[in-house]
């Protein structure tokens, strides 16, 4: 039996309205899950004696390479503990004020990044002083007020030279190291470096490459919504 044309149409328009929210539904639930993918890890990694359940297969935890605490002094002389217990995520990037190579090109990116994301309290830039015996907290200071690199989400950060050395190696898989052509250089990374909250290196991302610094603007984004996310689920 043929339904007649105004029946149809009207059939057609009910299937419509009652699918479209399941539908809705859908999207904002299995597909809105994988609109970000999630970030890398870096650094060694171990299995833990933990495990977590997916879809009813336990599957052991991992424990990733994480940076240590530390306290060093910032560019008004008070004591910095890192990570700061804000549950923030950090770019972190070595530098010196008496550089000639990049570091003006570095803190140009920081500097931009830092005046973009100013408004956002999940953020917080940190360059750390790899010339701890020149680089006094003064000196610092008076680096911001020349070259204007500065923002309420930006510090800049002095110590012990060989603490330094040791913190950029161990916990954030960079070198420092003396430059044997002039005694008052000293080679290190040109690299911003990206942490979690969870003080897990997420990222390197070369300060003199153009489409690296667009790469860091775009997993920033990322993870910031990876860190809602996961404070909406607690």
């Amino acid at each position: 039996m043929r339904f007649p044309k105004f029946t149809l149409k009207k059939i057609l328009i009910l299937v419509t309205i009652l699918a479209f929210p399941g539908f809705l539904y859908w999207m904002l639930t299995v597909k809105g899950k994988n609109r970000y993918k999630s970030l890398s890890f870096f650094g060694p990694k171990q299995v833990a004696s933990t495990f977590h359940t997916k879809r009813g297969v336990k599957i052991p935890d991992t424990l990733y390479h994480t940076v240590r605490d530390f306290t060093i002094l910032n560019q008004d002389s008070a004591a910095f503990n890192f990570p700061a217990k804000t549950h923030r995520i950090f770019v972190v990037n070595f530098f010196y004020t008496r550089c000639t190579v990049f570091c003006a090109t570095m803190n140009q990116q920081v500097h931009y990044l830092a005046k973009k994301y100013q408004r956002n309290s999940l953020l917080q830039f940190v360059s750390i002083s790899v010339d701890g015996a020149h680089d006094s907290p003064t000196t610092l200071r008076s680096y911001q007020q020349t070259t204007g690199f500065r923002s309420i989400n930006w510090l800049l950060l002095t110590g012990p030279q060989k603490e330094i050395a040791e913190l950029a190696k161990q916990s954030f898989l960079v070198d420092v190291l003396p430059d044997p052509s002039q005694a008052t250089n000293i080679i290190h990374s040109s690299m911003l470096i990206l942490l979690d909250p969870q003080k897990r290196i997420r990222g390197y991302y070369d300060s003199l490459n153009k489409e690296q610094m667009e790469k860091l603007d775009d997993e920033l984004k990322v993870l910031i919504n990876e860190e809602l996310r996961t404070r909406t689920d607690r």
